[in-house]
């Protein structure tokens, strides 16, 4: 795969569900789920770079539960994930269910569609019908939370078995339902961040009835994603209907750090590079993926630091850049021709980063050579 040149793979169903395969680190992998109307049809790719032909290799799972509105690969199995999907019941009434499901051991792609086998259901009816996603513990397969209506369940899923643990629950009369909610990777992973209208929170698995921090409002308009950046601890960026990606230090939540807005229209997903944290992706109904460089709060603002060869103490560097590094677009991507509702950073190639529209497109495409070459060396 040539750095300038993406690779696309075409699905046969309307999709918006992508996850890379996160306990996979050394082969870039990536998980997409279909949103077919005809609820049988619906599938699950796994889609694999393969390094020595620059071209992908793809297996197709069989969902026929119903369509895909979240998928979360498990990042301590490689062979398990979960999944939210809408399902039609015998009432002929269309419910959203969650189900945590196993890829059965393969020692080769074929061309044929594979069925999947469902470990356990995760059944959130009993606090609410919104289910909007279910989010795996950053470091812990065991561990995932629901977000339901105004409600974040957290379950164990030791031996496969979904067991609810700690529910919280936003409460007062008028609140607007949660819309989305991930872990915050940081302090033991006792805290997590729900989304609802314009407003973050920050939630403590040991005190669950209380709010820990809340950035009120966050966006002008509804806002749809944050991720947290993996190297400094109270550092996350948000995304939203303004069309802006915001940065915020929850220790003083009151302003953002950074504020950009480089799409014209709902920015829907954005993810920091977990590796080098100056690299931050949001994808849009604009059609685009963008590629900025946040340097100015990143834990590598000159780039990065190598030890000089007559240096006595180890301890002491150089840094590989004088000039720290400018924040703004590295690269604009538009290989899409509709709303790009996800993007992923993959597990195995910090360089390497998957988008998905919802016309059912996957494009992967590398971070340019002239920027990794600038923060590398």
């Amino acid at each position: 795969m040539d750095n300038d040149t993406p690779l696309i793979y075409g699905l046969e169903f309307q999709a918006r569900a992508l996850s890379a395969q996160t306990a996979e680190t050394d082969i870039v992998r990536f998980l997409v789920g279909t949103q077919s109307l005809k609820f049988h049809n619906n599938q699950v790719h796994l889609v694999e770079l393969n390094d020595e032909t620059g071209g992908l290799k793809t297996q197709v799972f069989q969902h026929s539960v119903g369509e895909i509105w979240s998928l979360q690969a498990s990042p301590t199995d490689i062979d398990k994930f979960i999944t939210c999907y809408n399902y039609l019941n015998d009432e002929g009434i269309c419910q959203m269910k969650g189900a945590l499901w196993k890829m059965p051991e393969m020692k080769e792609y074929t061309n044929d569609i594979v069925k999947l086998e469902k470990l356990d259901d995760l059944d959130t009816t009993s606090y609410g019908n919104d289910l909007k996603t279910i989010a795996y513990h950053p470091m812990d397969g065991t561990k995932v939370v629901s977000v339901v209506d105004n409600n974040f369940v957290l379950w164990d899923l030791t031996d496969s078995k979904c067991q609810v643990v700690t529910v919280g629950t936003l409460s007062g009369k008028g609140q607007p339902r949660f819309t989305n909610g991930k872990w915050n990777p940081h302090n033991g992973c006792n805290q997590f961040v729900t989304l609802n209208e314009t407003n973050v929170r920050g939630w403590d698995f040991r005190c669950p009835s209380e709010t820990a921090w809340i950035i009120q409002p966050a966006h002008s308009q509804i806002v749809r994603d944050l991720d947290f950046n993996a190297n400094r601890q109270y550092f996350l960026s948000t995304c939203g209907d303004d069309g802006y990606m915001k940065f915020w230090d929850i220790r003083s939540p009151s302003d953002p750090i950074v504020s950009r807005m480089e799409h014209s229209h709902w920015v829907w997903n954005i993810r920091i590079n977990r590796f080098h944290d100056q690299l931050v992706l949001t994808s849009s109904s604009d059609s685009r993926v963008i590629l900025c460089s946040i340097a100015s709060i990143s834990s590598e603002p000159f780039g990065h630091i190598v030890p000089t060869e007559d240096s006595e103490d180890p301890s002491q560097a150089e840094e590989s850049s004088k000039e720290k590094l400018e924040d703004g677009v590295v690269g604009r991507y538009e290989e899409h021709e509709d709303s790009v509702y996800a993007v992923e950073w993959s597990s195995a190639d910090p360089w390497t980063f998957a988008s998905l529209s919802y016309d059912g497109r996957l494009v992967l495409n590398k971070v340019p050579r002239k920027y990794k070459y600038q923060i590398l060396l």
